[in-house]
């Protein structure tokens, strides 16, 4: 039997089309006839960078409130609509941007992007709406501030991101959110958001060449006097010691620990190797050395895992674990035992092998659904990876020595300068 390759199916120059309209949208699309339905994926400015000391959660508020109502409809018609058809749209928020995402099926995807248009261009923020939707907001802030995990990842941040704008909360505090009036959601979509810098991603069930006429139809005439930039940022700088931090909660069975440093940046000519070895130590298996070590071999950790997470600026490489309060002194000296390791000598050859395979293999599995796809060409384009990049990755991964994890490791690096936030008992 002959082998499939799913490599030839992985998105590339030859199968997407990257157009741009005259107001500056970026549109990608991609085929898929295979799926009779459509998926978008996209995003614009507005993100939180934006929001005023005062008014932490603005962003925020202001994309959930994007869906409460419209100049055409109200909330429950703008639902229905969409629940009658087994279609979605929906929003997110981000640092630098507002995230947006649908699927319908290809018969359907007119009405989505229709709906995408209208919330986007001329939402109208019902007072009655609103109130609901702080109620809801407080909710989740109580919540939040009752979650270890969530405290803890918030404490970390606060020192990774000391003095920078990172550092603060995306969904605000309930002293800003009960601050925030209907005239500040106005004036914040008058402001930052418009055509300028948005990119959409349609993939699935339809001819793609015919896409960005389809959102030039809708949203064509859009603008935005006010021609919104992204702010320019300072590098955030890494700490020269260790630091700690501890949230106590009281009548917790868990204590999460986050402990780390500033990473690279995605853009980074270090990414995909502090990627790889990030792989290593504590990913791969039962989540890398760290994982083998704290939780396998020491039983300390309920879970403990690595991430690198890399954005436009640097990001944070940090390990995350949940112990039990009487542990956490063990395992964090652990996790420092195993971070020493890594940045003292090489990994081995058949660490690598074993964790390039794995990374390789899952590159058509991410991008086997249309969304998986449509959330690839938005990253492409995000951070100007380039259309081939799926089709070089393969190669710029296997080219990653052990001297090249090892260097990479040590320049973000060092159990002795490390932040380590935890909330708990």
């Amino acid at each position: 039997m002959t082998p499939i390759n799913h490599w030839a199916s992985i998105p590339g120059p030859e199968n997407i089309t990257r157009r741009e309209t005259e107001n500056g949208i970026i549109v990608l699309s991609r085929e898929n006839f295979d799926s009779p339905s459509v998926v978008f994926n996209g995003y614009l400015g507005g993100g939180s960078l934006f929001d005023p000391d005062d008014r932490l959660g603005l962003a925020l508020f202001t994309t959930q409130a994007l869906m409460r109502g419209t100049a055409k409809r109200s909330q429950q018609e703008i639902y229905e609509a969409l629940e009658s058809m087994g279609a979605s749209v929906g929003f997110g928020i981000g640092a630098h941007s507002v995230t947006f995402g649908g699927r319908a099926l290809a018969e359907d995807f007119p009405v989505i992007l229709d709906t995408l248009a209208e919330v986007l261009q001329n939402p109208i923020f019902p007072d009655v709406e609103l109130e609901r939707l702080r109620a809801q907001m407080l909710t989740s802030l109580a919540l939040r501030d009752q979650d270890t995990e969530q405290r803890a990842s918030m404490a970390f941040e606060e020192i990774v991101y000391a003095g920078h704008p990172y550092s603060r909360p995306e969904d605000g505090n309930p002293e800003t959110i009960q601050a925030i009036q209907r005239a500040d959601l106005v004036d914040f979509h008058h402001r930052y958001y418009g055509p300028q810098g948005m990119v959409i991603a349609v993939v699935g069930a339809l001819n793609r060449e015919s896409v960005t006429d389809e959102v030039e139809k809708r949203f064509g005439c859009w603008e935005n006097s006010f021609d919104p930039q992204q702010p320019v940022l300072p590098d955030p700088q890494p700490v020269t010691a260790e630091v700690r931090k501890h949230i106590p909660l009281q009548d917790k069975f868990q204590t999460d620990v986050i402990m780390g440093t500033l990473g690279p940046k995605r853009t980074s000519a270090d990414y995909l190797t502090a990627n790889l070895g990030n792989h290593i130590l504590g990913q791969f298996g039962m989540m890398g050395r760290i994982g083998e070590s704290v939780r396998e071999k020491a039983g300390l950790a309920y879970n403990v895992t690595s991430s690198i997470n890399a954005g436009l600026l640097s990001g944070t490489w940090e390990v995350s674990a949940g112990v039990a309060p009487e542990n956490v002194a063990q395992a964090v000296e652990l996790i420092k035992k195993e971070i020493a390791r890594f940045t003292a000598e090489p990994v081995t050859a058949e660490e690598i092998s074993d964790s390039t395979s794995n990374l390789i293999g899952q590159v058509p599995l991410w991008l086997e659904s249309n969304n998986g796809v449509a959330s690839a060409l938005v990253r492409l384009e995000r951070f100007q990876l380039g259309l081939d990049y799926y089709h070089r990755f393969p190669d710029m991964l296997k080219a990653i020595t052990a001297a090249d994890i090892l260097e990479c490791a040590r320049r973000y690096l060092d159990a002795d300068k490390l932040i380590i936030a935890s909330s708990g008992q």
